[in-house]
C-alpha cells in the first residue's frame, strides 16, 4: 500500500469514527473481537437462514398436508405420513429415478474420464496451453438456455450439424438421425450435452490437484528409475484422487438436480423417456397442483441426496487422511 492510498484509508477511519455516536462506541469497545465478528457476520447469516432454512421447514410442513396452492382458501387438513406413501408406491415417480440414476451415473463417468483426461494434458504445460485451457472453458461460462437452444439446432435432422457429422461418418441418412425423437437416443443426447457443458469444470478441479503435487517427488521416482507409467499410477492417480472425488461430489449433486437441459432439449420426452426426478416433481407441484405430495417428493430427494453426499464425504476424508 502506498503512503497516498494509507493516508487515504486512515481519513476514511478518522471520518467512520467522528460519525459514530459515543454511546455505540463505547459499545464496541467493550466487545471482544469474536463478537465483532459475530455482530458483522449476523446479518448475512440471518439472510442466508431466511433465505435456505424457511423454505425447507415450509416444505416439511406442507408435505404433511394435502395443501393444494391453487386453492389457497380451501382447508389445511394433515394427512400424517400418506403423501410419503403415496410417493414411495407411485411406479412413476421409481421410473423418473432410475431415469435420473441413469443420467447421473453416464454424465460423472464421461466428465471424470475426460476432464482428467484433459487436465492431464494441460498439466504438460505445452506451447499454448493457455489458449486451449481457455477455449475449453468457454462451454461452462454459457447460459444454460443458450446452450440447450444451440444444441437443439445441431440435433435437427434435416439442418443441424451433429446429423450431418454423423451421416459423414456413418453413411446414415440425416433423416434418420433423431437425436430428440428417439426413444434409445434421446437420453444420450442430453448426456452428451451435459457433458460438453460441464467437462471444463470437472477439468479444473482436477488440474488443480495436478498442480499441487510437488515437483521433487516425481524426481525421486526419476532417480528410482521409474517409468512414466509407474509414476502416473503410483503418484499421479493417488495424490490427485481427493480432487477427483470432489468434482464427483460436485457433479453428482447438481446433475441429481437436473432439469433446465431436459425441459430445454425434451421436455422429459419422447413419452417420458428422458423424465428425471425434478421434472416429475415440477409436473405434480405445478401442473397437478398436489403441493403437498410434492413437497414429500422433494423431502424425500433432500434426504436421499444429503444422505449419499455425508457417507461420500466420508469417503473422501478417508481417501485425503492416507
Amino acid at each position: 500500500m502506498t503512503i497516498s492510498q494509507s493516508s487515504i484509508v486512515e481519513k476514511a477511519a478518522d471520518a467512520t469514527a467522528r460519525a459514530t455516536p459515543t454511546s455505540v462506541a463505547r459499545r464496541v469497545r467493550g466487545l471482544s473481537d469474536r463478537a465483532i465478528a459475530w455482530l458483522f457476520i449476523a446479518p448475512a447469516i440471518t439472510l442466508l437462514l431466511a433465505i435456505n432454512i424457511f423454505p425447507l421447514l415450509w416444505a416439511v410442513y406442507l408435505s404433511f398436508t394435502n395443501y393444494r396452492a391453487n386453492r389457497p382458501n380451501a382447508p389445511v387438513l394433515g394427512v400424517g405420513f400418506g403423501n410419503y406413501q403415496r410417493v414411495l408406491n407411485d411406479p412413476d415417480i421409481w421410473q423418473a429415478m432410475q431415469t435420473t440414476a441413469h443420467f447421473v451415473f453416464w454424465t460423472i463417468v464421461l466428465q471424470t474420464v475426460i476432464g482428467f483426461t484433459l487436465a492431464y494434458l494441460i498439466d504438460r504445460k505445452f506451447r499454448g496451453h493457455a489458449f486451449w485451457t481457455t477455449i475449453i472453458l468457454i462451454p461452462m461460462m454459457l447460459s444454460p438456455a443458450v446452450v440447450g437452444n444451440f444444441w437443439r439446432f445441431l440435433y435437427e435432422p434435416q439442418i443441424g450439424l451433429f446429423a450431418y457429422a454423423v451421416s459423414l461418418v456413418t453413411g446414415i441418412p440425416t433423416s434418420d438421425i433423431q437425436m430428440l425423437g428417439s426413444v434409445t437416443l434421446a437420453p444420450w443426447a442430453i448426456i452428451i450435452v451435459d457433458t460438453w457443458m460441464w467437462t471444463p469444470y470437472v477439468m479444473l478441479i482436477c488440474l488443480a490437484g495436478l498442480r499441487s503435487i510437488p515437483d521433487y517427488i516425481y524426481e525421486a521416482a526419476e532417480v528410482d528409475r521409474a517409468s512414466p507409467w509407474r509414476q502416473f499410477w503410483s503418484i499421479t492417480v493417488p495424490m490427485a484422487l481427493p480432487f477427483i472425488m470432489l468434482a464427483v461430489l460436485f457433479r453428482g449433486i447438481e446433475n441429481f438436480k437436473m432439469f433446465d437441459m431436459v425441459t430445454l432439449l425434451t421436455g422429459g420426452g419422447p413419452g417420458s423417456v428422458t423424465e428425471v426426478a425434478s421434472i416429475t416433481l415440477k409436473r405434480a407441484a405445478f401442473e397437478s397442483w398436489a403441493t403437498g405430495r410434492a413437497s414429500a417428493f422433494a423431502i424425500i430427494l433432500f434426504v436421499a441426496v444429503f444422505g449419499l453426499a455425508n457417507i461420500y464425504v466420508k469417503a473422501l476424508n478417508k481417501v485425503k487422511q492416507r
